[in-house]
């Protein structure tokens, strides 16, 4: 009975070391541990044993299980660190690479449209001048000779030089001479 311990401690630990998935190594357990495993089958013969050799071969068998036990848990753990190993190198991401572009969104309908009359408009020889939306009285009134109790200067600005809504004719839309 211990060649047959001995030749199932030697058969197991080399099955379970050559083992490559979870699955083969759950299987090895039920091979060797389990209800109708051989270590259960050796177990079972030990009622035919005499009394004096019966303490001897179950310490002998109860070390044969947790030795294969521990190399299954040794095996379990070593085969876990490789297949994170490989997912992790199979999902791994270079940081150092431009992520993608993220749509930003669209041009309002508004925008379109103005942007087809300026086109439209430029098609018929016509230019585009951007100027200030705010200017100073000074540039706007004064300097066109309107006098301080105009009425166009009411409803635009204060009575003192200070910034105020460009009129209708803005110093950057004047033709130029």
């Amino acid at each position: 009975m211990k060649e047959l311990m001995q030749s199932l401690r030697e058969a197991s630990i080399k099955a379970i070391n050559e083992s490559d998935s979870p699955e083969s190594i759950e299987a090895l357990r039920v091979k060797y541990l389990g209800k109708k495993g051989e270590l259960t089958a050796i177990l079972r013969q030990m009622g035919k044993l005499t009394p004096e050799e019966r303490p001897v071969m179950g310490q002998l068998a109860n070390q044969l299980r947790s030795e294969i036990e521990q190399a299954i848990d040794l095996r379990k753990t070593i085969l876990s660190k490789v297949l994170l190993e490989k997912q992790l190198e199979s999902e791994a991401v270079d940081v150092t690479l431009p992520g993608t572009a993220q749509p930003v969104g669209h041009k309002h309908p508004m925008y379109n449209v103005l942007d087809q009359i300026k086109d439209i408009f430029i098609g018929m020889g016509f230019e585009i001048v951007d100027g200030p939306e705010v200017e100073l009285a000074d540039y706007n009134f004064t300097k066109l000779n309107i006098d301080e109790g105009h009425p166009s200067r009411d409803w635009i600005c204060a009575p003192r030089p200070r910034p105020c809504r460009s009129t209708r004719w803005r110093p950057g839309a004047c033709p130029s001479a």
